[in-house]
């Protein structure tokens, strides 16, 4: 079995807190449906309220390469080090043959007025089947990261 794990790390020039309440929630989903449905077509919640054991299904939108969708389940919700971590349990990378693949999200405080959001990608695939590992990639969580970024700034400025 081969393990394997990819993070990247994007600054966004709001607290910790206010990125981690949109993370932490289903307003994640909610956002993302609003602002990038060119990349992420449509996130339905399948089942659950927004915490552990709810379960999403993200429909990609037509173009992107890949599997068609992908189906996950909050598996941990932490608020005190700010850390959200999924499992693909059908659809996405479990198409392409991965045995696992885990997805964390870690809202890291820079200072008072920013902060890092680390996604991690956690995954195993068979032996015989790690040439389609190098699918793995964090590229959607980049552009989710940098889009909600831009978001989050922008409502920070018009506040003030």
């Amino acid at each position: 079995m081969m393990r394997g794990h990819l993070s990247q790390d994007t600054l966004i020039k709001v607290p910790a807190a206010v990125v981690w309440d949109v993370y932490r929630t289903l307003e994640l989903a909610r956002l993302l449906n609003e602002l990038l449905q060119d990349v992420f077509g449509k996130i339905e919640v399948v089942q659950g309220d927004g915490g552990v054991g709810t379960i999403l299904k993200i429909t990609f939108a037509p173009g992107i390469p890949g599997p068609t969708y992908l189906s996950e389940i909050f598996t941990k919700i932490d608020d005190e080090t700010r850390v959200k971590e999924s499992e693909n349990i059908e659809g996405g990378y479990k198409d392409l043959g991965f045995e696992r693949c885990g997805f964390r999200l870690h809202i890291i405080e820079k200072d008072a007025e920013s902060c890092i959001v680390r996604s991690t990608i956690e995954y195993e695939i068979d032996d015989k089947l790690k040439e389609i590992a190098s699918q793995v990639n964090t590229r959607p969580q980049e552009i989710m990261n940098g889009c909600i970024g831009k978001y989050l700034e922008q409502k920070m400025r018009s506040s003030n």
